[in-house]
C-alpha cells in the first residue's frame, strides 16, 4: 500500500464510521444552532461591532470543535482498534488520514455555521473570495491542532479534560488571527495590510501539522 492509498484508506474508514452513526455531526450542529440563536437573541449580535461579530462566530466554532474533533483518535483507543491500525498502516498514513477526516468534518460544520450566521445577522460579504480563503485556512488550522492533540491525549486516562486544557493556549493565537481576517473579509474588504496575517496563518498550519507528524511517531511506537 503506497502513501496516498494508506491515507485514503484511513479517511474512508473514518467517513464510513461517521456516516453510520452521525453522532458527532448531529451533536455539533445542535450545539452550533443553539449557540447562534442565543447569540442573536440574548446578545443582539446584529447590533454589535464588526469585531465582536467576527469573534463570536469563531468562539462558537472553537467550542464546537473541542467537543468533537478529538473523537477520531480517542475512538480507536476506546474500541481497542489502535493496535490493529499498527499492524496494517504506517504512522504518517494514520495521522494524515485522520487530519483529512477532521478537515472535511470541520469544513462542513464551519460552512454551515457561517451560512447560518450571515443569514441571521443579514451580513453582506465585502470580499467573498477572501472570506472563502479565510474559511479554508482557518478550518485547516483548527483541524491540524485538534488532530495533533487528539493523537496525544488518546493514550491518556482523562482524555476530554486534557484535550481542552492543551488546546485553548494553542488555539488562542489562531482565533485572534482569524477574527481580524474574518472582520476584514466580511465587513471592510481585505487589503495588503493583512498579508502578514495570512502568512502567519499559513506558517501556523505548517508548524502544527509538522509537529503532529513528529509527535505521533513517538505515540505510534509506544
Amino acid at each position: 500500500m503506497n502513501f496516498l492509498q494508506g491515507i485514503a484508506a484511513i479517511l474512508i474508514k473514518d467517513l464510513q464510521t461517521e456516516l453510520r452513526s452521525r453522532y458527532a455531526m448531529n451533536t455539533v450542529l445542535a450545539f452550533v444552532g443553539a449557540s447562534l440563536l442565543l447569540i442573536l437573541f440574548a446578545l443582539n449580535a446584529d447590533q454589535l461591532p464588526s469585531t465582536a461579530q467576527s469573534a463570536l462566530v469563531w468562539i462558537v466554532i472553537l467550542f464546537a470543535a473541542l467537543s468533537s474533533l478529538s473523537r477520531s483518535f480517542v475512538m480507536e483507543t476506546d474500541k481497542r482498534t489502535f493496535n490493529l491500525l499498527r499492524l496494517h498502516s504506517r504512522a504518517p498514513d494514520v495521522f494524515l488520514g485522520k487530519l483529512c477526516f477532521n478537515y472535511l468534518f470541520t469544513l462542513s460544520v464551519n460552512g454551515a455555521t457561517f451560512l447560518a450566521y450571515i443569514f441571521l445577522l443579514g451580513i453582506t460579504i465585502a470580499d467573498p473570495g477572501a472570506f472563502l480563503l479565510v474559511l479554508i485556512l482557518g478550518t485547516a488550522g483548527l483541524a491540524s491542532v485538534a488532530t495533533m492533540l487528539g493523537a496525544i491525549v488518546s493514550q491518556a486516562d482523562r482524555k476530554g479534560a486534557i484535550f481542552s486544557v492543551l488546546s485553548i493556549p494553542l488555539l488562542f493565537p489562531l482565533i485572534l488571527i482569524l477574527v481580524q481576517l474574518t472582520e476584514a473579509a466580511l465587513i471592510k474588504g481585505l487589503s495588503g495590510d493583512y498579508l502578514n496575517d495570512f502568512w502567519a496563518l499559513i506558517g501556523y498550519i505548517g508548524t502544527t501539522i509538522t509537529a503532529g507528524i513528529l509527535l505521533f511517531d513517538y505515540i505510534w511506537e509506544e
